[in-house]
């Protein structure tokens, strides 16, 4: 496995990967039928665009790391709720 298909996989980095493994999921078993899936790829979508305006915000703040880990993400989500 590639050093970057390695770092979509990490948890630490990609804050979407079970939001990505469902809409393959779903690819996979609707035959690759797209429009079969809308609903995995909103999904994965709001994921993507919730937690680039986090980065966001704290590059603004100035704060390091950009992604928050694993661990305060999950936090954060509990804290919150899931908004995506």
């Amino acid at each position: 496995m590639s050093r970057h298909a390695q770092q979509l996989r990490d948890h630490d980095i990609n804050p979407c990967v079970a939001e990505t493994d469902a809409s393959r999921k779903c690819m996979d078993d609707n035959n690759y039928k797209k429009d079969m899936c809308t609903a995995y790829f909103l999904k994965y979508k709001s994921c993507r665009k919730f937690w680039h305006d986090i980065m966001m915000q704290r590059r603004r703040n100035g704060v390091r790391p950009e992604m928050p880990s694993a661990e305060e993400r999950k936090k954060m989500l509990e804290s919150m709720g899931k908004p995506y």
